[in-house]
C-alpha cells in the first residue's frame, strides 16, 4: 500500500490547506486539521480514480519515501511551519 505524503499549512484565515508533494495540482482543505486529514484521505482517494499520466496511463505516480522528499528544497521549503501527514492508499486490484 503506497503512502502518499500530504503536507498541511493553516492560513491567516484559519482553514488548513493540503497539498501533495508527488500529485502537483492536488490541493484540499479542512477548517481543522482533523477536518483537512480527512479531506485528504478522500481526495486522494478520488483522484485516484480520475489521474491520468501524460502517456495516457492512469496509474498514480509512486510516492517519494520521506528521506526521498527531506532532501528536496522545494519540499523542505514548502513543509516549514507545516504538518506532514502519512495517507495510506490501497490501491483496487
Amino acid at each position: 500500500m503506497p503512502t502518499y505524503i500530504a503536507l498541511i499549512q493553516e492560513d491567516a484565515d484559519g482553514i488548513f490547506r493540503v497539498s501533495f508533494p508527488d500529485l502537483p495540482g492536488v490541493v484540499t482543505a479542512g477548517d481543522s486539521l482533523d477536518e483537512a486529514i480527512e479531506e485528504a484521505e478522500e481526495t486522494l482517494e478520488y483522484v485516484a480514480g480520475e489521474w491520468t499520466n501524460p502517456d495516457g496511463s492512469n496509474q498514480l505516480p509512486m510516492p517519494r519515501s520521506m528521506e526521498q522528499l527531506q532532501h528536496d528544497p522545494d519540499f523542505a521549503e514548502a513543509a516549514d511551519g507545516g504538518h506532514i501527514v502519512e495517507i495510506d492508499y490501497e490501491a483496487d486490484e
